[in-house]
């Protein structure tokens, strides 16, 4: 950082660890110990897609590389703001899998230099009474945190702070509350 940026106020934003993946195992066994959450066996990442061939190749393996572990396959799509959504299916007894298959994706993505294209990561939870939750992880911020969404595009609020609660110690949580976007229509939630 130079001089400038001290003076000015600027601040580089945090390093995205994708080895914080690797926490939602455990943390999924508290989320379900302390509120009855089970995972549901999706994952989804979210990224802004680059224009080029490399870059339209790269995707293509990635799909091809998850396709070949003989599990359903893996689902593109893209969001009306022009995000692309690469959907990831397990058995939700096979959680650490579908942990280890969406840290590849990014991993392939951040090598290949498309990591600042990388928006977020999310794995689907369910409760005996059907409702829904996502644990989101921010790429820029480095942080997790509780997204869980009601028909007519409204959120549980108290149920995402609930959840913020219960696995404040297993994960990191974004404490900015502002930075807890919804995700309404996201791919396996």
């Amino acid at each position: 950082m130079s001089w400038w940026d001290v003076l000015l106020g600027r601040t580089e934003p945090a390093k995205a660890d994708l080895d914080a993946l690797f926490a939602l195992p455990s943390a999924s066994v508290t989320l379900q110990a302390a509120t009855g959450f089970a995972p549901t066996g999706s994952g989804a990442v979210c990224f802004r897609s680059a224009e080029g061939g490399a870059f339209a190749t790269l995707q293509r393996d990635i799909a091809e590389l998850l396709d070949s572990g003989g599990g359903p396959p893996v689902e593109i799509s893209q969001d009306s703001y022009g995000y692309t959504w690469l959907l990831v299916r397990r058995a939700p007894d096979q959680f650490g899998d579908l942990v280890t298959d969406l840290h590849a994706v990014n991993s392939s993505l951040e090598a290949a230099d498309f990591g600042p294209s990388l928006l977020c990561s999310l794995v689907s939870f369910t409760d005996p009474n059907g409702r829904k939750l996502a644990l989101v992880y921010l790429y820029k911020q480095g942080t997790f945190y509780p997204f869980a969404p009601l028909p007519g595009q409204r959120r549980e609020n108290t149920l995402e702070l609930e959840i913020r609660g219960a696995l404040a110690g297993e994960l990191p949580i974004e404490p900015d509350l502002g930075r807890w976007f919804p995700l309404w229509g996201a791919p396996g939630l």
